[in-house]
């Protein structure tokens, strides 16, 4: 347990709320409200946590852990697992995973540290501003202005309610990013105070995600391998044979699309050669996707140690306020340096260092192969989530680290609720109100954005919705609909028809479109609706059995006579869980046309591989995440992210 980890729930820190029991699989595990309306959760779930919090955290971590595996203790950098591994597969829907997670992580941060900055030299806000300009003048005046901002730093990090009297926070929606003026919220509306455009949402963070997902979806005409790229879970039907998946197969690969239209473009106009004699097309290919991966980790690693900072300034509970210290004592001693130091000495310093980085590359070769040499793995051992942030999780560490304390309370934390309705227009309580504005800025001018139902049309380059246009492709769009949803619909048909004949692939495809007056499934938190080989059954969490184990049970076994419990056709210890793996119900192409003709989910499936090696297939879940969270949670081992 790391050092800063105030433990689970028996220290007091961390309490699990106590409700009423639901004892039918799995006797004394406790029933937060996995089945039960938001508000009628008990509040808060885990101490310390608000349960939109909460919710908001594992709903991030469902959409990005996809595939984790059991590493040896010795592997393991530090005390807390799910650490990324170094041989972390790539595709191009994981890079957008990646993208959509550094906007919500770190550029929404930058953006509220940019508009802080344009609030200040606007002067709308002139006492405040006037303030800081006099220490600002103070400082240059006294050869003090590094020393003035590593002691600012300083404070920022030992002083959480300096923060706020520093900078007093806004509705990041509510200021212009370019002029620090108050503006209109870009959706037109404020009902978010921690999003860019103000947008409503139903519960925290759901107005942040989906900006995060336009956010990549603006750059698909630019880059539809990374919007619409293999999805990293992996499909059911992986490795079957030619005529296993009619629905993938039957469709173009929308990642090839993007240069398809431009060879197109190239050759109508005469401007191209032919595909067969350009010798740079696939040379530039294979060095862009060569680096893709390297890229997405850069990405990976960026979101790590912003989390982490985050984290480690802002403890969640059961974490504690060490790591805060051990930042404050790094930023200490460059007060103490820089006061102490002359401008001249520093200058000096800082151009003797410039020239050594242009001039003495073939010493600082020399010195790289000696360390790699001596200190094999020395560049981790400096990375600072290796280091100085070694202990802090990010958000994904915390996530599992609840998780773990909601097991071991014997009381699974609920999945984040699914609200099918639309969020509000306008919140039922203002955000912030006038009044409530810092208040020079109450009086500043205020710009106006337009209205998102007036805005341009850009899709269609003209500056104006045209309504007629709109008309005929929805008309269009409709029929297409229709013709595919058709088409579907006989595939599924001749895979129910395989399916009895044999065919394990169509099994596995049984059951993962919900049908039309699908009402709510009750899951959880011991017992999840699954597939097996095509058959309908239920996957059986068993953690107060003898030897703990998930099982599988089919629909209409009975009760042994012998001991009146539900006869299970397999179980896995849950000590012999070695990987798992979410797969996709269809094929990543499938998906896209099923959910946009039929304008319903694809239940999905999992996948465990034991210690020998057999691996274990559920499909058609409805709540594969749930399960997947729980069992990641359960299990004693050590994970690796992959």
């Amino acid at each position: 347990m790391p050092d800063h980890l105030d433990g689970i729930a028996q220290t007091g820190t961390v309490t699990i709320t106590q409700v009423s029991e639901k004892t039918a699989y799995d006797p004394g595990i406790g029933d937060l409200g996995w089945n039960e309306k938001a508000e009628d959760v008990p509040q808060p779930v885990i101490g310390g946590v608000t349960n939109d919090a909460l919710w908001m955290l594992v709903r991030r971590f469902d959409k990005q852990m996809y595939h984790v595996k059991a590493v040896p203790d010795e592997k393991v950098v530090g005390a807390l697992d799910l650490q990324v591994a170094e041989e972390e597969e790539f595709s191009p829907d994981k890079l957008r995973a990646n993208l959509e997670r550094l906007y919500v992580s770190v550029l929404i941060g930058l953006m509220a540290g940019v508009k802080h900055v344009m609030r200040l030299r606007s002067w709308n806000e002139p006492r405040r501003t006037g303030v800081w300009l006099a220490l600002y003048l103070v400082a240059w005046w006294t050869d003090m202005i590094l020393p003035a901002l590593f002691g600012l730093l300083l404070v920022l990090i030992i002083f959480p309610p300096t923060r706020d009297a520093l900078f007093p926070p806004a509705p990041l929606a509510l200021v212009s990013s370019t002029t620090g003026n108050v503006q209109t919220p870009r959706a037109g509306t404020l009902a978010t105070g921690d999003t860019l455009t103000g947008a409503p949402e139903n519960h925290a963070g759901e107005a942040a995600e989906q900006e995060a997902t336009n956010f990549v979806n603006g750059f698909a005409s630019l880059a539809v391998g990374t919007a619409l790229g293999k999805h990293p879970d992996g499909d059911a039907d992986e490795g079957s044979e030619p005529s296993a998946q009619p629905i993938d197969k039957s469709l173009p690969d929308p990642s090839n699309l993007g240069t398809t239209a431009l060879d197109a473009k190239q050759t109508a106009g005469g401007e191209g050669m032919e595909r067969a004699k350009d010798r740079t097309k696939q040379p530039m290919e294979v060095a862009i996707w060569t680096k893709a991966r390297p890229a997405m980790r850069a990405l990976t690693a960026v979101a790590d140690t912003w989390e982490m900072l985050g984290n480690a300034l802002s403890p969640t509970p059961p974490f504690n306020h060490l790591a805060r210290a051990k930042l404050a004592g790094v930023v200490a001693p460059l007060v103490l340096v820089t006061a102490l130091t002359s401008s001249q000495v520093l200058i000096k310093a800082l151009g003797a260092g410039a020239g050594f980085g242009f001039f003495g590359q073939p010493v600082i070769d020399r010195g790289l192969a000696f360390l790699n040499r001596k200190v094999p793995g020395w560049q981790r051992a400096l990375d600072l989530r290796n280091s100085l942030l070694l202990g802090v999780p990010t958000n994904a560490q915390l996530t599992l680290t609840l998780l773990r304390i909601g097991e071991a309370n014997k009381a699974p934390l609920p999945p984040p609720p699914i609200t099918k309705e639309a969020p509000p227009s306008q919140p039922s309580s203002p955000i912030v109100k006038h009044e409530e504005l810092p208040s020079d800025l109450q009086n500043s001018e205020v710009e106006h954005n337009v209205p998102p139902e007036q805005a341009p049309d850009v899709a269609h380059g003209t500056g104006k919705k045209t309504e007629k246009k709109h008309k005929v492709m929805s008309k269009l769009g409709g029929l297409f609909k229709g013709t595919t949803k058709a088409g579907v619909s006989g595939v599924l048909t001749a895979d129910r028809v395989k399916a009895n004949l044999g065919s394990e692939h169509a099994k596995q495809r049984l059951g993962i479109i919900p049908p039309s007056a699908d009402e709510d499934l009750v899951d959880g938190p011991s017992v999840f609706e699954a597939r097996v080989h095509g058959k309908i059954g239920h996957v059986i969490i068993s953690t107060t059995a003898t030897t703990p184990c998930v099982s599988w049970i089919p629909a209409g076994n009975k009760r042994s006579l012998a001991t009146g419990e539900w006869e299970a056709q397999f179980s896995i210890l849950l000590s012999d869980i070695q990987e798992m793996r979410k797969i996709g119900g269809l094929g990543w192409k499938g998906k896209l046309v099923v959910g946009w003709a039929y304008e319903r989910e694809v239940y999905d499936g999992l996948e465990i591989i034991d210690s020998k090696g057999k691996t274990w297939t559920f499909t058609a879940m409805k709540r594969r995440d749930e399960l997947f969270n729980r069992l990641v949670a359960l299990v004693k081992h050590k994970w690796e992210a992959w």
